[in-house]
């Protein structure tokens, strides 16, 4: 039976057990590990699916895997749908806006979350030839996406996350940037700028460059790069939003230019997706693997590849919200295999997390993980087939991408290790979820003189730490940029800039006391943000 402790428990009974029509409960902690186990290897051949039921159900209980929070809610039920991202396309037309409204509510209501990039939209003041009137920009439909989400809570437990993205030389690009200074706007959004390289290169020379009608497909006016990106700064430093997302960077590492371009990613940053696209997540706790001051390669190993074989099988046994999303999903099969519990496997090999030791160490680490869950990914291609997507000549390959690192905010919780490749927030704190439930997330560690907590980390090492892990990354690493409340905007200009130059896809800032967080310091009674993003898968 799995060691879960009275935090898991909590959250389990909360938000992942099944209930009858009254709220009573139907099944024991360890009972949705079975349904899950069970439901996910219905993928494998008739004479194999009790063994790997059993070898699924092994893997669960060990609490070295979780896969994302759709899969351990939906799997063996009548909704069925378990992946996590999701995205969406918004096209200049009001028919497929409001049908996109409607497809991501179902997604919400499934326990995905969704991206959007609103960059086809036409900006404000354009006029609409259908009507004679004038149109109200890519902020003004934001809104209905917003107001949907607040009605549609994801299976009753929880609100819908979003993404929303917009190209750095659309005509409403002020406007986008300063969209949520106002108090109490979009709540139910994330915000990031799509940057391309000509906009960096323009923005660190302080030249002007083209803004773009994606309507009329010609140059605008123009703005002075320097001053755009110096406002994405300031209110980053100002509110933790904008993000960014490096989308030349993205494009360039994506494995399937053939299909076209991605605009955005899924909620948290760490997945680009085509438009309809989805992905299942799953992540493994690293702290689970060290033992006598070293990771047991062999035994991580032979994990990653059953995780691998697991991710997959989810792919065919889910039930999609819609036919698209089936079609665009299978085409190329993506998942985004990932690690938790980063912060406490570095304290068990007493390696410090602010150590060019421990950047070393992720370079390893996650090289490793990548090159496994490929080698599995190859292996699974001679057995089930390639991804249809796959070009001719090319190496046989099961999925198109395999490596993500997602946030674990609950994961995390419920495999009792620290969250994604973040630092530990403290030795001794709460964190609230669900609205009201506070738990104790203190924590007992053998080498005291290797912990370094979020508020000790400059974000120099923030930065080159994601860069490590995003050098073997098929997808991306969400990860937030955590800075002291002295930090200054030009803190924040450096580590984006380092980020671009050190092949990060994207990047989220966090500057203490800037917005109401979750995780509380237990002594001082401080508060300060772990993760600036959602943190539901």
């Amino acid at each position: 039976m799995a060691l879960w402790n009275q935090n898991a428990r909590t959250v389990l009974q909360a938000r992942y057990l099944k209930r009858d029509s009254e709220g009573k409960l139907l099944e024991t902690e360890d009972g949705l590990l079975a349904r899950v186990a069970e439901a996910i290897a219905k993928a494998e051949p008739a004479l194999e699916q009790q063994k790997m039921t059993e070898r699924f159900y092994k893997l669960l209980d060990s609490l070295v895997f979780l896969p994302n929070s759709p899969t351990l809610m939906n799997a063996g039920r009548d909704l069925g749908q378990l992946s996590g991202c999701f995205c969406v396309p918004v096209e200049d037309d009001i028919s497929a806006i409001f049908e996109a409204v409607k497809q991501s509510a179902i997604i919400h209501k499934s326990g995905g979350g969704t991206g959007f990039s609103f960059s086809k939209i036409r900006p404000s003041g354009s006029v609409v030839k259908s009507t004679s009137g004038v149109a109200s920009g890519p902020i003004s439909f934001m809104k209905v996406f917003n107001a949907a989400t607040e009605v549609v809570k994801q299976g009753g437990k929880r609100r819908g996350a979003n993404l929303g993205v917009l190209i750095c030389n659309h005509p409403d690009i002020i406007k986008w940037i300063n969209c949520k200074t106002v108090a109490g706007m979009f709540e139910n959004f994330n915000i990031s700028v799509a940057l391309t390289d000509d906009f960096l290169k323009a923005a660190i020379a302080r030249e002007e460059y083209d803004l773009i009608d994606p309507c009329k497909k010609t140059n605008g006016s123009k703005l002075n790069a320097g001053d755009v990106f110096d406002l994405i700064c300031k209110n980053a430093w100002l509110m933790g939003e904008p993000g960014v997302l490096f989308i030349d960077t993205i494009n360039r590492m994506n494995s399937t230019p053939h299909l076209g371009k991605m605009e955005t990613t899924n909620p948290c940053g760490e997945t680009p997706l085509y438009s309809w696209e989805s992905c299942n997540l799953g992540s493994i706790d690293l702290a689970k693997f060290v033992k006598d001051g070293d990771f047991q390669w062999t035994r991580l190993e032979k994990t990653l590849r059953l995780c691998v074989r697991f991710m997959d099988d989810v792919i065919d046994v889910n039930k999609y919200p819609k036919a698209r999303i089936e079609n665009k999903t299978k085409l190329t099969r993506k998942i985004g295999l990932g690690v938790m519990g980063w912060a406490d496997a570095l304290i068990e090999l007493n390696i410090k997390y602010d150590s060019a030791e421990a950047l070393n160490m992720a370079s390893k680490v996650m090289g490793f993980v990548k090159e496994i869950s490929h080698d599995e990914s190859h292996r699974l291609a001679k057995e089930r087939g390639s991804y249809p997507a796959l070009l001719n000549g090319k190496k046989a390959m099961r999925n198109a991408s395999l490596t993500t690192i997602a946030p674990t905010g609950t994961l995390s919780i419920l495999a009792h290790c620290s969250s994604s490749i973040e630092p530990i927030f403290d030795k001794d704190y709460t964190k609230t979820v669900m609205d009201d439930v506070v738990l104790d997330l203190s924590k007992e560690y053998t080498y005291p003189k290797a912990i370094v907590t979020a508020h000790n980390v400059t974000p120099e090492v923030h930065v080159r730490m994601q860069a490590a892990f995003q050098e073997h990354v098929d997808n991306a690493v969400s990860k937030t940029i955590n800075l002291g409340p002295d930090a200054t905007v030009d803190d924040i200009k450096k580590s984006m800039l380092l980020g671009y130059e050190l092949g990060c896809k994207g990047m989220t800032f966090y500057r203490e006391g800037t917005r109401a967080a979750p995780l509380k310091k237990k002594d001082k009674g401080l508060t300060e943000c772990e993760n600036g993003k959602c943190d539901i898968f």
